[in-house]
């Protein structure tokens, strides 16, 4: 999981001009792999993982409760990420990770989502506007002077 992460996160920082923002060192690798680790041990937090037959995990995604006080943890829940292996971008498997979202807001009652993104990650962005998600006006300081723009998605 820390794997596609990494590889994942270092494209499209590398894409929106954030050369010096990406580590790949020791350090911050062994930090990613215990985040995973307490998402998939934290009773209040999911994660999942997208499989390709023969190629092994390409795509991961985590999910709990929004960790932002103005939404409504009865009603949202937060995509804190979805990643997937940039030779499987454009294949389905980042829109497979999120219907697995929106599948989790239906069948626990939820009426929308949230999530950050980094701002320069066009990609993102376009990915998410087609699924519904739209800015919320909340904004936070990311690398290089660009912000993460916090989205929301309403589903029923």
């Amino acid at each position: 999981m820390a794997d596609i992460h990494t590889r994942a996160r270092s494209a499209y920082y590398l894409a929106g001009g954030a050369a010096e923002e990406v580590s790949d060192s020791p350090a911050v690798y062994a930090e990613r792999e215990a985040a995973w680790a307490r998402a998939i041990a934290s009773p209040g937090l999911a994660a999942l993982c997208a499989e390709v037959r023969g190629e092994g995990v390409v795509g991961v995604l985590a999910m709990g409760p929004p960790k932002d006080a103005d939404v409504d943890a009865s009603l949202y829940r937060q995509l804190f990420q979805i990643h997937v292996h940039p030779d499987f971008w454009g294949r389905g498997v980042g829109g497979a990770l999120h219907d697995a979202f929106t599948g989790h807001l239906a069948a626990g009652g939820f009426t929308g989502g949230v999530l950050e993104r980094w701002e320069a990650n066009a990609q993102a962005g376009r990915f998410y506007a087609k699924r519904g998600w739209h800015e919320d006006g909340q904004r936070r300081a990311g690398p290089r002077g660009t912000d993460y723009v916090r989205m929301r998605l309403s589903i029923g």
